[in-house]
């Protein structure tokens, strides 16, 4: 492989992980030496690249700013077209309508125009058949979270039984057949999982929740024994 190539290896390696990458890691990703890793670590920063970090520490590239043309192998384009593909079976238009904004940009900032080989991908997703008119509260479930407020939902349980909850949404789960908010209760006063098909009536409080979503996010991953290596 060309010094150049392998650059942009690094690159994608280093933009691809939000925490510090260790040298070692790195070298063992690309197949080369912690020593070769070090010296195109230094050619990137002077090449401009924002790489923060230390030896012994690790390396994050900073974000906002413009990376070199976007290239995909093979695998990489069908993971992005087999990805929206599955977007498109989750009941909720707009995020379609982003996925297929997505794909089409990504297609055209590439140096190849790739529309035509992400239409042949032959990676396939089973098409609802029950989808549920309550996806619609999808939309403002995400919002939510987005924007760390309250909802008040009108909620059915189980058996039919309706209750009203203020909640602190902060994440959405994706089943097979089903979608999960997952929320801190205020009427229960703990982490409670609400199924989106059983809402019946959602609004968006002007009200932030008092606690940090990452906070929120943090101890529920915990309670679930839900890990993240990336």
């Amino acid at each position: 492989m060309s010094r150049t190539g392998r650059l942009f290896q690094l690159m994608d390696a280093l933009r691809g992980n939000r925490r510090p990458v260790t040298a070692a890691v790195l070298a063992e990703r690309l197949g080369v030496s912690e020593r070769t890793i070090y010296r195109d670590i230094q050619a990137l920063a002077e090449l401009g690249a924002p790489v923060e970090g230390s030896a012994g520490v690790g390396y994050v590239l900073r974000t906002g700013f413009f990376l070199p043309p976007l290239m995909f192998d093979a695998d990489e384009l069908e993971a992005l077209v087999l990805g929206a593909r599955w977007v498109h079976q989750q009941g909720d238009e707009t995020l379609t309508r982003a996925a297929t904004s997505a794909l089409a940009k990504i297609a055209t900032a590439t140096p190849k125009d790739l529309r035509d080989h992400m239409a042949d991908t032959s990676l396939w997703v089973p098409v609802r058949v029950n989808g549920s008119s309550n996806e619609v509260f999808m939309r403002p479930a995400r919002e939510a979270i987005r924007r760390q407020c309250k909802l008040r939902l009108g909620y059915s349980d189980e058996k039919g039984n309706q209750s009203e909850r203020t909640v602190w949404p902060f994440a959405l789960a994706f089943f097979e057949g089903r979608r999960v908010l997952a929320a801190w209760c205020e009427l229960r006063d703990a982490t409670r999982h609400f199924r989106v098909d059983r809402i019946v009536t959602a609004e968006t409080l002007a009200d932030r929740y008092p606690v940090p979503r990452h906070q929120l996010l943090r101890r529920w991953r915990e309670e679930q024994s839900i890990h993240d290596d990336s």
